[in-house]
């Protein structure tokens, strides 16, 4: 295991013991990848964002592994869809530049 790997170990284990919270068995590079789809996708600033809605989301639908998967993959799946959406947005802004009417 990685340094890095370590940190983020020790830190979700302190997180949760300071929440008051049990593990909840998520997967933490799981969690760290859905992170880095919505930064890249839609917007740096919606990666926190993102993740808080998901665990707010599987905490409110009761919790567990499978339930986090399930959030998460929803979240991954809208945040794609969003980036091919901006894609096509930003591409047809960058379509013709000479300025007169097509």
């Amino acid at each position: 295991m990685s340094d890095r790997d370590e940190t983020m170990q020790a830190w979700w284990r302190d997180l949760c013991a300071e929440l008051g919270v049990d593990d909840p068995g998520a997967d933490v590079e799981r969690v760290l990848d859905l992170a880095a789809v919505a930064a890249h996708a839609v917007v740096r600033p919606a990666a926190p964002l993102t993740t808080f809605l998901v665990g707010y989301a599987a905490g409110l639908a009761g919790g567990g592994e499978d339930t986090v998967r399930r959030v998460v993959a929803q979240a991954e799946l809208l945040a794609q869809i969003r980036g091919s959406d901006q894609g096509e947005i930003r591409g047809s802004d960058q379509g013709d530049t000479s300025g007169s009417p097509s």
